[in-house]
């Protein structure tokens, strides 16, 4: 895709609209969410063609699959009957070359066992209702604040579903709705060349006051959207070492507040390396700190670009990849194609250039969002010489019995390495617990994580 301006990309969505990055949205525009475009500020059409309209999403536990759902177990694969339509590989991507984004074509001409198989695209993402409600009222008061590097007004849901460029549509994706508190417990797992693993398992949980039903602003929020705690849990030489983070929302005024428990000093010290470009928490030097959940912290070291829209094969409801054991799903190079499941969607691209006189070991980021929930699905991370080093695949699912639509898996693949990350896996695990009413505040304090790293 050509670079196109700012407001010549909203046009695909938003019609063109004069004003800074700072101005509201105009009362015809808002009124739009809900209309011609989904809540969330989708295209509610289709495309005739493969993309079929928004009809409201998946928001009940399917017919399909009610004899196999339990609440206490991962979703069932409510599609588990549709065919495969086709598959791209190697051999004919020059027939989708402008359906596949820069990463996919990557993968695809660096392995040759990588393989993408497309299926039927359904629009499952869908939130509750209340969540809708906020997006429409933060259409209109939501605004960048800091120099972009805040966001004040909003509350709950996606700020700016009618965006306006680059840095509201990154804020988009840092601020979405993913429940209020929530526990889990997930996988890491840095994979060789030649397919060998040891599995991290990290307990985490998080406040996200973003999301807190009694808040009306951001401006109640303290300046903290999110109260964070990882626990790793295993191996037995990695146990007890914590994270504790306050997300700031507007980095302006202060930078996120972290801080680190190891068991080896069975001290707690103040963890400003968490953060930007240092490796990430148990990633074995194979993503950054600031590539977790695709990307989150401050945007300060960019400049954001608007690229367009355009619709690509993504991967999406892909819940076989959850369903399978970590045998059946980790393999040399990346993992197994056979469980993906790739759909034709809208996305919106937007691209981060380093500024000058700044530091990162990435000197450009592509982004690729997804138009119904502005998720980050995809990434191309370019190094200091400009040329491609990692591709992040995130495929995105929903959460049917919530409802909420998020991510599955992050997939990190080092192509000049031949290695691969494969992050916030739930295989052979508990669900999600997006009721986690018992996490209080309180519980956020730099002397709750040295009890929690004691083993």
């Amino acid at each position: 895709m050509k670079k196109t301006s700012i407001a010549l990309a909203a046009l695909f969505v938003a019609g063109s609209f004069a004003g800074t990055a700072m101005a509201k949205v105009p009362e015809a525009q808002v009124n739009r969410l809900g209309a011609d475009l989904t809540p969330m500020g989708a295209e509610k059409a289709g495309n005739g063609g493969a993309i079929p309209a928004w009809t409201g999403g998946l928001t009940t536990v399917p017919s399909s699959v009610q004899g196999e759902y339990s609440a206490d177990k991962l979703l069932p694969n409510p599609f588990k009957s549709d065919a495969i339509e086709m598959t791209i590989d190697a051999s004919n991507m020059g027939q989708y070359e402008d359906k596949l984004t820069e990463g996919h074509k990557a993968m695809l001409s660096t392995y040759p066992s990588y393989k993408m198989p497309v299926y039927q695209t359904r629009r499952t993402c869908a939130y509750p209702e209340f969540v809708y409600e906020a997006a429409k009222n933060n259409a209109k008061v939501a605004e960048l604040t800091g120099g972009g590097n805040g966001v004040a007004k909003g509350i709950m849901a996606t700020p700016f579903p009618i965006a306006n460029n680059g840095l509201e549509m990154i804020w988009n994706h840092t601020l979405r709705y993913r429940a209020f508190k929530l526990t889990r417990e997930f996988t890491a797992a840095p994979v060789t060349r030649g397919g060998d693993y040891e599995l991290q398992t990290v307990q985490d949980e998080a406040i996200l006051q973003w999301s807190d039903p009694s808040k009306k602003s951001a401006e109640e929020l303290n300046n903290v959207s999110i109260y964070y705690i990882a626990n790793t849990v295993a191996p037995a030489r990695s146990a007890g070492n914590v994270i504790l983070v306050h997300e700031t929302l507007n980095r302006a005024l202060e930078d996120r507040r972290a801080w680190q428990y190891s068991p080896g000093t069975r001290r707690v010290r103040r963890a400003p390396n968490i953060a930007y470009d240092n490796p990430g928490t148990n990633s074995d030097g194979l993503s950054t700190s600031d590539s977790f959940d695709g990307y989150n912290g401050a945007p300060d070291r960019y400049d954001w670009t608007v690229i367009g829209k355009s619709e690509k094969y993504i991967p999406y409801n892909a819940y076989d990849t959850t369903l399978a054991t970590y045998e059946q799903l980790i393999k040399p190079l990346h993992i197994n194609q056979d469980l993906m499941r790739y759909e034709l969607h809208r996305v919106w691209t937007i691209e981060a250039n380093l500024r000058p006189g700044n530091r990162h070991v990435y000197s450009r980021r592509v982004k690729h969002l997804d138009e119904d929930s502005w998720t980050m699905t995809g990434a191309e991370l370019y190094d200091a010489r400009g040329e491609l080093w990692r591709v992040q695949e995130m495929p995105i699912g929903q959460q049917y019995d919530f409802p909420l639509c998020g991510k599955g898996q992050e997939l990190v693949y080092d192509l000049q390495a031949g290695r691969y990350l494969a992050l916030a896996l739930q295989n052979e695990g508990q669900p999600i617990n997006y009721n986690a009413d018992e996490l209080d505040i309180d519980r956020y304090t730099p002397a709750a994580i040295r009890q929690l790293g004691v083993r």
